[in-house]
């Protein structure tokens, strides 16, 4: 059993309900587990970012991300260069990274993972020198990211982003991108570069992927219009996205994206750069709490 560690809990006080009750239980759990806790508050977009960057590791053993994927990804940018943990306590709508380690919401778990939990070296990718950690993809799926709306998220969840591609699908071009892979030329209507098994939730979107891999598992989609994205939804939930024949599973280390100047990149849900594009593996690893 490890000592007590010291815990930044960076969190957004305007979460409510359910997830602020999950939230404080997690908070009890550590104090009865005799956790170190200290408070920051993230007020604006980009401040849980600037919160992790300014941490010392001689100050704290863990920083938990206490949110979705979005405040993950800030935290993990803020905490580039640091030798610093980091932990999660899922209170987002998809909560992506939670469930690919494992990491379930109930609230003792969770505060038995940050207290004691196993610390694995896992790997992440860039976006344009960005961090990301589960995904980040370019087409359709950006766009809807980039347009859907934050506050019907809040109040539907995952059927928000449903909502929104009924919204662009007559809308969209489904124009083809130049993508390379390790040198290999592509031209795929929408991309995702996958760091690990699941997309937009527990969804199996690339099953070999793995955050222990220093390579990414790219799905290539060629299918245009509304019966595609259609398809694609309904293969994501059975688990069967690359049995389509307009679909192509690909494993690589670098990907580049040309043209397209100024559409959107999405990353673990969140717009984080624009086209062109590069991925890469970071040669940082971060150091993850893991469930026990």
């Amino acid at each position: 059993m490890v000592p007590p560690r010291r815990i930044l809990l960076i969190f957004n006080p305007t979460a409510g309900g359910s997830r602020r009750a999950r939230f404080d239980q997690v908070i009890a759990a550590l104090r009865g587990m005799s956790c170190t806790l200290t408070m920051a508050e993230t007020h604006r977009p980009g401040h849980a970012e600037e919160l992790a960057r300014a941490v010392s590791a001689s100050e704290f053993d863990v920083v938990a991300a206490c949110g979705g994927d979005g405040t993950v990804n800030e935290v993990i940018n803020g905490l580039s260069g640091k030798d610093i943990a980091l932990g999660v306590i899922p209170l987002g709508t998809a909560n992506v990274l939670a469930g690919e380690i494992g990491l379930t919401r109930d609230p003792q778990e969770i505060a038995a993972a940050l207290a004691h939990g196993p610390i694995r070296a896992v790997h992440v990718g860039t976006a344009n020198g960005r961090r990301f950690t589960m995904m980040a993809g370019i087409g359709f799926d950006a766009l809807v990211v980039s347009r859907v709306s934050l506050k019907l998220k809040k109040l539907v969840g995952p059927l928000a982003y449903v909502w929104e591609s009924m919204r662009q699908v007559s809308r969209y071009g489904f124009q083809p991108h130049e993508v390379t892979i390790d040198g290999v030329a592509y031209r795929p209507v929408s991309m995702v570069a996958c760091n690990g098994r699941r997309y937009g939730g527990p969804y199996i979107a690339a099953p070999d992927a793995s955050l222990g891999d220093d390579k990414f598992h790219i799905v290539l989609m060629n299918g245009r219009g509304w019966l595609s994205v259609l398809r694609y939804g309904l293969a994501l939930v059975l688990g069967r996205l690359s049995a389509w024949r307009d679909v192509e599973l690909v494993s690589g280390r670098e990907v580049i994206v040309s043209g397209g100047f100024g559409q959107p990149v999405q990353g673990d849900g969140d717009i984080i750069a624009t086209l062109p594009l590069r991925i890469a593996m970071d040669p940082d690893p971060i150091r993850l709490v893991y469930p026990i």
